[in-house]
């Protein structure tokens, strides 16, 4: 799982394919609970899907930029573009779906 930050994060995004980017916080329960699903996203996909997480906190630029206003929030780009995007816990089929939308 890619960390991304205020500084890669135009660099991380504009990777070809599908990237799928967590805007997270330490704090949020919800973020929490949806880390180990995640991570499953990350490995089911490993190879074929880029994803990483953005600590919000860390990363201010980033999530003022993307217009964060919950989190956990969790965007899907394809090909560098804004593509779709979940807000909230959701189960890893949603966000399974949404990928394979884009791909």
């Amino acid at each position: 799982m890619e960390k991304i930050t205020d500084n890669n994060f135009e660099q991380i995004i504009a990777t070809p394919g599908v990237v799928v980017v967590d805007f997270w916080a330490p704090w949020c329960g919800p973020c929490r609970a949806l880390a180990p699903t995640l991570e499953a996203v990350a490995d089911q996909w490993k190879g074929k899907v880029l994803v990483g997480k953005c600590d919000i906190d860390e990363n201010e630029q980033v999530a003022v930029k993307m217009g964060i206003m919950s989190i956990p929030t969790v965007m899907f780009f394809k090909d560098g573009k804004l593509a779709d995007q979940s807000v909230g816990l959701v189960p890893q089929e949603v966000l399974e779906s949404k990928i394979k939308n884009l791909i």
